[in-house]
């Protein structure tokens, strides 16, 4: 579930006078729509004595012949509503343009080369590059050959300690299901078949003989996207061996757990496996391979709270957890007897939320102090050597490196900072430009503003507001409010282009920090889970109350957007309070709260939602806010178009579907209601660039069109 999808923005220029001038001569015409006919079907299922229809339940069969003819009639209705739009061809054409420079990712070293990823404007995939010292950079992968239609991606990289071998995964379509190619670093030679059928899975080397990757069994019921998949395993794989060879380390029948990831330490001698059930909280294990056949020993036996390994030197362990610390903290202990009675603090907790990392046999203590980066680098004896001066207020991210390397990178962003590589010094605590954005873009034209509002329930929630210097506050501006407010993820600032069309068009970008998310730590994400969601909702819709009462919008220029739990927020507040917002953009959500557990890995989202099955009043809650139920026959819902797409297995589309097709039935005002299908797509990472760039252009013209607002 947790995504590594952020939405952030951009900026460019043009105040409301000229949308003024625009919407005179640009009067919105109601387009006439006729929605596909939806056929309706006899269910009904009993939860604790109440009967719940289920009328759409023939769309979660993505394999059926009437689904496939439903995607399709639906999609075509969307484009045709689309194609009117007289601005949507000009609005492509800008990000298209905006979208074309230089980008490049923070370099890691492996062996004797650096490699980064780059992409040269408009490539659907970044390429992976390498390039000795004094060499010059040639390509090692381009994704863009793996396919022709440039759908499949890659997904993850992992080299043995001497960078002599390589294993990397392709995703098809957007897929969370992978494939393993492993070969010699040097020539680029296959070693062995590829392995297949691999999921939620990072790739842990053992010197040059193997590796460990997790996986699930292939659903034995519905198909491989929309299938449940319950027992994670973890598997080694000896080189040059056939997988059906693989031997079981951990999981399986013995020790069913639903999630299991595994690392080594970086001198190879600890393998650490983490293991869980849900979102939150994992049992943590260690295996010394310096000593043959040791044993799999236990170092925290629940699931309560969150724990990983962090480092090690010799049998010393370095642990990041937040047991008796919301917040975080970090403890080293013996491998001899490692269990939390034994743990010391290096790193105390405190009043802010801990992301540690390690470079250089440095620790990196990230902290997010009210939704922003503040990093300090310690020594391994706990003592606090450097504060890392960053250029501003925004979000810093990296700070990772092996221990031989002096210099790390990092990368700072915010929303009116486009994304810099920047390279550090651990000896020294001075960074430098590595890589700046070629992008044709002036932060001093813009301001973000952070504020805080007070909730339903007398909570302060924070939030930060980006626009153009020099707004009008007259309640005219067109407004997006994102949100996400789930699973301990934290909305913290980033820059991006995909907000640009909004933001030069005189238009507000503001992302509240919800209850739910990771901004204060545990008790903030605790306080917008199961019984208490609706506090996440009470927050996102008080978000929007502050902007119309402040004037930067009103409730006919304001938007709600979010993707995935966030798709989810917006289905409940567009449910709840209609008449707040005039466009919603609901994607890739979980719209039946009552049956999201049913499919793929949905059951381990039950920590953050609880389940219909746990009991009458977790039913009655989730059955009174889930988007599909909520929605009431003859409300008048805001213009909304619902994006999901065809290999969207972390989320599975029929949400979107049964969602889109009970909206188009119950919408009792004139607002259009359409769903978007992308195909060869998935839940958002490694989708091309040209995909990205028309769903984007879709959404804005969706937008501008809805309000009744020209686009320059």
């Amino acid at each position: 579930m947790k995504t590594t999808f952020k939405n952030s923005l951009i900026a460019l220029v043009i105040m409301f006078p000229i949308f003024a001038q625009a919407q005179k001569n640009n009067t919105l015409q109601k387009m006439a729509i006729t929605y596909p006919e939806t056929k309706k079907e006899n269910i009904k299922d009993t939860y604790f004595g109440t009967v719940v229809e289920d009328p759409y339940r023939w769309l979660e069969d993505d394999r059926a012949e009437d689904t496939k003819a439903w995607v399709k009639a639906e999609n075509a209705v969307t484009q045709k509503y689309l194609a009117q739009i007289p601005y949507r061809k000009a609005i492509k054409e800008r990000l298209t343009k905006l979208m074309n420079y230089e980008k490049y990712s923070q370099p890691f070293k492996e062996g004797d080369f650096t490699y980064f990823y780059k992409n040269t404007g408009l490539q659907n995939q970044s390429l992976l590059y390498r390039q000795k010292e004094g060499g010059e950079p040639e390509v090692f992968l381009d994704p863009n050959t793996f396919s022709k239609d440039a759908t499949t991606s890659l997904a993850d990289i992992s080299f043995s300690k001497d960078g002599s071998l390589v294993a990397y995964q392709l995703s098809a379509g957007g897929s969370d299901w992978t494939s393993v190619v492993v070969m010699h670093a040097a020539d680029k030679s296959i070693i062995g078949d590829t392995l297949i059928d691999v999921k939620f899975s990072g790739i842990a080397w053992q010197g040059n003989t193997g590796f460990y990757y997790s996986s699930y069994d292939k659903p034995k019921e519905g198909s491989q996207l929309s299938g449940l998949t319950e027992q994670h395993k973890l598997f080694f794989h000896k080189l040059g061996t056939p997988q059906k060879d693989d031997q079981l380390v951990f999981g399986g029948a013995k020790t069913p757990r639903r999630y299991i990831g595994a690392g080594l330490t970086e001198d190879e001698r600890y393998l650490i496996i983490s293991a869980a059930n849900s979102t939150s909280g994992n049992e943590l294990y260690i295996k010394d391979l310096s000593v043959a056949n040791s044993a799999i020993i236990p170092v925290v036996d629940n699931f309560e709270q969150n724990h990983s390994v962090i480092d090690n030197i010799g049998s010393k362990l370095y642990i990041y957890t937040n047991l008796d610390a919301p917040n975080g903290r970090i403890v080293t202990v013996d491998a001899a007897d490692p269990k939390p009675a034994n743990w010391k603090d290096l790193i105390k907790e405190t009043e802010n939320v801990l992301s540690p990392s390690t470079g250089g046999g440095k620790l990196f203590a990230n902290y997010i102090k009210d939704a922003v980066s503040m990093v300090l680098q310690y020594g391994m004896d706990g003592k606090l050597e450097h504060e890392i001066k960053l250029p501003g207020i925004g979000t810093a991210v990296g700070f990772g490196s092996k221990k031989k390397e002096l210099e790390l990178f990092y990368t700072f962003t915010s929303y009116v900072y486009p994304t810099t590589i920047f390279k550090y010094s651990v000896t020294t605590g001075q960074s430098e430009v590595y890589k700046k954005p070629g992008i044709d873009f002036d932060p001093s034209k813009y301001e973000s503003k952070q504020i805080f509002y007070t909730s339903k329930d007398g909570t302060k929630v924070p939030m930060i507001i980006t626009y153009k210097k020099g707004l009008v506050l007259n309640g005219k501006n067109p407004t997006v409010l994102y949100g996400y407010g789930g699973f301990n993820i934290s909305l913290t600032p980033a820059f991006s282009t995909s907000i640009v069309v909004l933001l030069e068009q005189g238009g507000v970008y503001a992302v509240p920090n919800l209850r739910g998310g990771g901004e204060y730590g545990e008790k903030w994400h605790l306080a917008g889970t199961k019984l208490q969601k609706q506090n996440v909702f009470d927050d996102f819709i008080a978000a929007a109350e502050y902007l119309i009462s402040t004037k930067y919008t009103s409730k006919d220029y304001l938007a709600i957007m979010g993707g995935s739990n966030g798709g989810l927020l917006v289905g409940a507040t567009m449910a709840q309070r209609p008449e707040l917002f005039k466009v919603a953009f609901p994607a890739v959500g979980v719209m039946d709260m009552l049956r999201y557990h049913k499919f793929t890995a949905g059951a381990g989202w039950s920590y953050d939602y609880g389940t219909s099955e746990d009991s009458k009043e977790m039913f009655e809650y989730l059955h009174k806010y889930s988007p599909v139920h909520a929605l009431k026959a003859g409300g008048k819902y805001p213009a909304t178009l619902v994006t999901t797409a065809d290999h969207d297995d972390r989320v599975v589309p029929a949400h979107s579907f049964k969602f889109a097709a009970t909206l188009q039935e119950r919408q009792g005002g004139d607002a259009p209601v359409l769903i978007s299908i992308q195909t060869n797509a998935g839940h958002g990472a490694g989708k091309p660039t040209d995909k990205a760039i028309e769903e984007i252009a879709d959404k804005w013209a969706f937008l501008f069109y809805n309000m009744g607002l020209g686009y320059r």
